[in-house]
This record gives C-alpha cells, structure tokens and sequence, in this order.
C-alpha cells in the first residue's frame, strides 16, 4: 500500500531530526519545512518558514514543520498565549 504524502512528510521530519542531533550545533533553532515529500525550506524565522511553505504548497495537509533542537518526545504546557 503507497504511504500518503502526510506519513511522508512525517517520516522525513524524523529523518531531519535524527541529523540533527548527531550534529546538534550545526541546526539548532533552525526551522524545516516539508512539502509533498520533500525538504523545500530552511530558516531561522518561523514567519519565513510558513510564509515559504504556503507559497510552495497552498495545501497545510501536504506540508510539516520541524525545530531543530526541540525535544518532541517532552509535553510542554501553554498556560497563556501571548
């Protein structure tokens, strides 16, 4: 059975994020951007990062974000948005 572009997207995050942290210094606090299978934007800004991506590909179900450096296996509280 073909993967759907959303697992694709999810699989190369954790790809993304598995480089990084054998070279955490090189990325940390950067942005990455996926769409459609495939790596289309790297940033420092998140702004630019999801300004690029929606100009790659206007569908938010096609696309996936990463930070470089966070730990997605923690669950961090919001107690108040800013």
């Amino acid at each position: 059975m073909a993967k759907s572009i959303a697992q694709l997207n999810r699989e190369l995050g954790e790809q993304v994020l598995d480089e990084a942290r054998r070279q955490p210094n090189a990325y940390t606090g950067k942005y990455v951007g996926i769409a459609n299978g495939k790596v289309v934007v790297v940033t420092d800004d998140l702004n630019d990062l999801l300004k690029r991506l929606k100009h790659v590909e206007p569908d938010p179900s096609k696309t996936y974000c990463v930070e470089l450096g966070r730990d997605y296996s923690k669950v961090y509280e919001i107690w108040e948005v800013v």
